[in-house]
């Protein structure tokens, strides 16, 4: 029924994906978006994967590439780790990624990138790692990094499609239009780059507050909103040299 249901979904409402080169004259940055155990481990936390998953292996796996390419080029990585205050719960969502555990780390396939002098690691208490970029004096973390280094492309990867991602990608695109990220010009969101996480009907009924969440269908239709406030949806991201 879910597989049927999908289709029927991106019949009717297709995304346009396209494939998207970045050019050496374009300075581009890359955000990791809370590719952290919590999120992503199997058995790592409350809203960590119960067993291995296709689409997050995936967006792992990608996701990693993209960053190798983008340190050995020595261009701006932005990565986003969940981090909660034990007081302070994420409704409707059980405690999770906790700051101080593991469960707020990367994954050890992105371990690496921390020691890197291009990237810069932000947690972030909220689902929108731009709202979470804020600081006490009213300054930025994101805002900054993106003027400061002058990026002119923003490429997007991580999870979850429909929710962190989609998140930040709204407010990204939303100040971008208000002239707030000068001199940002495009938001790319690289479908393969990201995953959500799947909680079907079975499981729902017996869950309170939860709602239930088909991973592929969830993942069509952050991509398709994303796709609606103005960003590029790609299905294959390469680099000219």
């Amino acid at each position: 029924m879910v597989i049927k249901t999908v289709d029927f979904l991106k019949n009717e409402i297709p995304i346009e994906e396209e494939s998207v080169i970045i050019t050496e004259d374009i300075k581009a940055g890359l955000v990791l978006v809370d590719i952290i155990n919590g999120f992503c481990t199997v058995g790592a936390g409350n809203l960590a994967p119960r067993e291995p998953n296709r689409q997050i292996s995936e967006m792992i796996d990608e996701s990693s590439r993209l960053a190798r390419v983008f340190c050995d080029k020595k261009l701006p990585v932005l990565a986003f780790l969940d981090s909660h205050h034990p007081d302070k719960l994420e409704h409707p969502y059980p405690s999770h990624c906790i700051t101080g555990t593991d469960e707020s780390n990367l994954v050890p396939a992105l371990r690496w990138v921390e020691k890197e002098p291009n990237v810069t690691i932000r947690r972030k208490d909220c689902y929108d790692g731009y709202i979470g970029s804020f600081q006490e004096d009213g300054s930025n973390v994101f805002v900054d990094w993106v003027k400061n280094n002058k990026i002119q492309l923003l490429l997007v990867v991580g999870v979850c499609t429909d929710i962190c991602v989609l998140d930040f990608v709204c407010s990204t695109l939303s100040a971008k239009n208000r002239g707030f990220l000068n001199p940002l010009e495009d938001v790319v969101v690289y479908s393969q780059g990201c995953a959500t996480f799947d909680f079907p009907v079975s499981m729902a009924r017996n869950t309170k507050d939860i709602s239930p969440h088909p991973q592929e269908l969830m993942h069509h239709v952050g991509l398709y909103m994303a796709k609606g406030r103005g960003a590029k949806i790609a299905k294959e991201v390469s680099f000219s040299n």
